[in-house]
């Protein structure tokens, strides 16, 4: 689920507790967790409803002064989306704290006993087997952490690849870990520095 920006504040602060979605189906499950801005929600309850039973308070509780500007929003929304006839929901949920990527934690595990670090690196070893350059993690690990903080479009030049390919594979080094995006390049994770060190260890 998105939001505007100029209401992120106010879910922080526990303002706006509810949302109104004109959608073909359900976009949203009750439980699940979306992220706003710094932030994430969880959604309480997903419930089909008509525009007669947008209450004051409810219109309130979206951000709006009444029902009529609940209607007004939604039909702005219509226009933009070209769905006139998708049915009305009504989504409550409330703030469920900051937002925490769950691979900054794992970047930051080092402590990987036996059995992980074998996996990790039998997990490296399968996306060498299955990319069409051949094997290149290891080679993408060591060129990081010899120079982290260098431009993506020079570290794939100097291992003779498509800047756009060398991106896609450094992504799939950090969904596991490894790496940390820079604002310039990238560097090894404390997770990363140990699966090189084994990768090395075992080459």
């Amino acid at each position: 689920m998105q939001f505007r920006v100029r209401d992120q504040e106010r879910i922080a602060s526990g303002e706006l507790t509810l949302s109104f979605r004109r959608w073909r189906s359900p976009q949203a499950r009750v439980g699940g967790r979306y992220r706003v801005g710094d932030g994430v929600v969880e959604v309480e309850e997903v419930r089909r409803i008509t525009s007669s039973e947008i209450t004051p308070q409810d219109a309130r509780a979206a951000g709006h002064e009444s029902a009529a500007e609940v209607l007004a929003a939604i039909e702005r929304e219509r226009r933009r989306r070209a769905d006139p006839d998708a049915p009305l929901y009504r989504v409550a949920f409330h703030y469920a704290g900051a937002y925490s990527d769950p691979r900054q934690r794992l970047a930051a595990d080092d402590a990987l006993g036996g059995d992980e670090l074998e996996a990790l690196v039998e997990r490296l070893g399968k996306l060498d087997a299955r990319s069409r350059r051949g094997a290149w993690t290891q080679a993408t690990l060591e060129a990081i952490a010899r120079q982290p903080g260098r431009r993506a479009g020079d570290l794939a030049a100097a291992q003779g690849c498509e800047t756009a390919r060398y991106k896609s594979d450094v992504r799939k080094l950090k969904a596991l870990g490894l790496t940390i995006s820079l604002e310039v390049g990238y560097c090894l994770s404390p997770r990363g520095e140990v699966a090189l060190a084994a990768l090395q260890e075992q080459a």
